[in-house]
C-alpha cells in the first residue's frame, strides 16, 4: 500500500517505537496524529515534530476513545490506525500468591488487548470508506513463545495475534477493502525493558521494516529473530522456550 498524502493516527506516539513511526511516517509525506496519557511528552514530540498533531488520550478508557474518534472526524478521518500502546508489568513469580498479579494482568490486557478492539470497532466504517483503509496491530515473538518474566504479557500479545488473524479473515469474507497488518517485533530499545541485557533491535530499524512491509502488502511482518522462533517454535518448542527463558533468568522470579 502506498502510504504517502494518507493520514494515520499512532496510539502510543509520544516515545519510543510510536514517536519514531510518527517521524518515519512524516517523512514519507504522510499526516500524523499520536495520541499518549502524557501531556509533557505529547508537547515535547510536538516541538521536535511541529507538524504532529498531538492529542491527550488513554486508550484503556472508553470515554477518551469516543472523545477520540469525534475529534478526528471533525479533522477529516484516517486511513490508516496503528494500535502501538502497550504496557508490561514488572516480573513477578506466578507461583506466589499476589494481589499484584491480577491487577497487572488487567491493567495489561485492557491496554494491549481489549482497547485495540474498541479502536478498531470505533473506526471501523471510517477505514471501510477509505479507498485504501489499514490497521496495524502490534503483537510480540512472545506471542509464539511465552516469557517467564512476561507471563501475562505474552498472554495478551497471544490474544492480539489471534484476534488480527480473526479480524483479517472475517474482513476478506465481507469483501472489505481495509487490509490488517501484525507487526511482530523482537525485543527492542525501549524504557520498558531498558534493565533488561539481551538483544535489542532498535525503533528506527523496526520501522523502517514496518512501512517496508506495508508497502509490500506483506501482512504478517516478522522482524528479527522473530521470524526464526515463528519456526523453531513448531518445530522444537523445548528449544524455543529455553532460548527464551533462559536458566538466568529465574533469578528475577525469586
Amino acid at each position: 500500500m502506498n502510504v504517502k498524502n494518507k493520514t494515520i493516527l499512532i496510539t502510543g506516539g509520544s516515545a519510543g517505537i510510536g514517536l519514531e513511526a510518527a517521524k518515519q511516517f512524516l517523512e514519507l509525506g504522510t499526516k500524523v496524529i499520536i495520541t499518549g496519557r502524557n501531556q509533557d511528552k505529547l508537547d515535547t514530540a510536538k516541538t521536535r515534530y511541529p507538524d504532529l498533531i498531538a492529542i491527550k488520550s488513554d486508550v484503556a478508557k472508553e470515554e477518551d476513545a469516543m472523545a477520540l474518534y469525534k475529534q478526528i472526524e471533525l479533522m477529516g478521518g484516517i486511513d490508516i490506525l496503528y494500535n502501538n500502546a502497550g504496557v508490561g508489568v514488572m516480573p513477578s513469580n506466578l507461583g506466589v500468591a499476589n494481589d499484584k498479579h491480577v491487577r497487572g494482568a488487567v491493567y495489561e490486557m485492557d491496554i494491549n488487548y481489549i482497547a485495540v478492539i474498541r479502536l478498531n470497532n470505533l473506526f471501523m466504517n471510517m477505514l471501510n470508506s477509505r479507498e485504501e483503509g489499514a490497521i496495524i496491530n502490534t503483537t510480540s515473538v512472545l506471542s509464539y513463545v511465552p516469557s517467564l518474566l512476561e507471563a501475562t504479557y505474552s498472554a495478551t500479545k497471544t490474544a492480539l495475534g489471534f484476534y488480527t488473524k480473526s479480524l483479517r479473515e472475517h474482513l476478506r469474507i465481507a469483501n472489505s477493502p481495509v487490509k490488517v497488518f501484525e507487526l511482530l517485533p523482537p525485543a527492542v530499545e525501549t524504557e520498558l525493558i531498558a534493565h533488561r541485557k539481551i538483544q535489542k533491535m532498535s525503533p528506527e530499524k523496526l520501522i523502517k521494516g514496518l512501512i517496508m512491509g506495508l508497502q509490500k502488502n506483506q501482512y504478517t511482518i516478522r522482524m528479527g529473530y522473530t521470524g526464526v522462533f515463528y519456526f523453531l517454535n513448531r518445530i522444537f518448542p523445548k528449544l524455543a522456550f529455553a532460548l527464551v527463558n533462559p536458566k538466568n533468568a529465574e533469578k528475577y522470579l525469586k
